[in-house]
């Protein structure tokens, strides 16, 4: 359908190239924190808390969209199916811009995950088309890298264009952001599945697919522990606005603290790349979901001991968040190369299943958590307590599948 070079990209490029695809997501997510306080009080003054769906109507919208972004992916190759995700990425962002309802703001953003299924699903399905194992792990890890600086700038980005314009001003910039990253991709990188090796969308190649996606025990764990970790991510997201503006009063300041916080996940990702061929991608994994799990009771212990003065509680919340988004970054890449490894030959749906389920899922562990938002961050905090041990637990039960299996 389209032109594409045929020169392989050197390394550094085609890192950065999939960390600004990535990067779309986080941008959609982030650079909204800091304008859903605005909005809840112009859209839904009588409910503040539902203003949090922003962030989670986006999310859900992936996951559905991913559902159908990998096999499409698969049967019109990885190029063409970005395209189409930017398409309709770009149209809903501009809908986003003219609404004057809460209810279909939230419907833009659904629409918005739906399309930033296709950036998503590409990133993934490329690197595993052209690396495997521990390599994979270690792209991903720099891919990861670059990618979580955008957190760190988005909700200062997002606080300057609302500053200027207003909270729609941000749905512009979403759309510049997208355009950009597809022309990238467009101009430089060569399609990674060859025609040859397209899979047409048929009822019996979604059945094989999704057989071997879901027939595959150590996956299926995987799957879920992912669902856990992405769960208290997401939660983490949509309740931070409303803790640093209510709870703490730091609302002025929020884009700050949140830059250092995020700074922290990207520190993981590094480090990550650099401990991964060494220690394996299930050890790194399962050891930062225990000190999550760990950190979250002790952040328990002594913000509800009373021992603490109330001008200091922010403090112990501050490193709290920065070594749960540190463990974040040790976290995620791992467990989705763990879940993809075996998966080469259905990548396109293995990306798709595995990110659909694992962030529907997630989504419906969120919300709830951020519903419960109650003026204090203990919901919260109880939330990823629960979320990393049961991840931690799910990842010690997959070492039973694990003979002969080298990771």
């Amino acid at each position: 359908m389209f032109a594409s070079p045929t020169r392989p990209l050197k390394l550094p490029e085609f890192v950065g190239l999939l960390a600004m695809l990535f990067a779309t997501i986080a941008f959609s997510i982030d650079a909204m924190l800091p304008a859903i306080p605005k909005i809840a009080q112009e859209l839904t003054p009588d409910d503040v808390n539902k203003a949090q769906l922003i962030i989670t109507s986006f999310m859900m919208g992936m996951g559905i969209g991913t559902f159908f972004a990998g096999p499409l992916s698969d049967m019109f190759g990885r190029k063409n199916l970005m395209l189409l995700g930017i398409v309709i990425y770009v149209i809903s962002a501009l809908y986003a811009t003219v609404t004057t309802d809460i209810e279909h703001l939230l419907f833009s953003r659904f629409l918005m995950g739906i399309g930033a299924a296709g950036p998503r699903v590409v990133s993934l399905a490329m690197v595993r088309d052209l690396y495997h194992g521990r390599e994979m792990a270690r792209i991903m890890s720099f891919v990861m890298t670059v990618f979580i600086l955008v957190p760190a700038m988005a909700p200062s980005l997002g606080a300057v264009i609302i500053a200027f314009s207003s909270w729609r001003g941000v749905f512009i910039a979403f759309i510049v952001f997208a355009l950009a990253s597809a022309a990238w991709m467009m101009i430089r990188q060569p399609e990674t599945l060859p025609k040859e090796n397209r899979r047409p969308l048929t009822l019996g190649t979604i059945r094989y697919a999704t057989g071997e996606v879901l027939g595959d025990r150590l996956v299926v764990l995987y799957i879920a522990a992912l669902s856990f970790g992405f769960g208290q991510m997401f939660a983490f997201l949509s309740t931070a606005p409303q803790l640093f503006t209510e709870t703490y009063d730091r609302g002025t300041t929020f884009t700050l603290w949140f830059a250092m916080v995020a700074g922290f996940a990207a520190l993981a990702s590094f480090t990550n790349s650099r401990l991964v061929m060494t220690w394996g991608m299930r050890k790194l994994s399962t050891s930062g979901l225990a000190a999550q799990c760990i950190a979250s009771i002790v952040a328990l212990a002594i913000l509800g001991s009373g021992i603490i003065r109330p001008e200091f509680e922010f403090y112990i919340f501050i490193a709290y968040m920065a070594v749960s988004f540190f463990m974040i970054g040790l976290v995620f890449g791992n467990i989705n190369t763990l879940a993809m490894e075996p998966l080469g030959h259905v990548a396109g749906f293995a990306a798709a299943i595995i990110g659909a389920i694992s962030t529907i899922l997630a989504v419906s562990i969120a919300v709830p958590v951020g519903y419960a938002y109650d003026g204090t961050p203990f919901p919260l905090i109880i939330g990823v307590a629960v979320c990393s041990g049961a991840a931690f637990l799910i990842m010690l039960f997959s070492r039973r599948y694990e003979e002969g299996v080298q990771v």
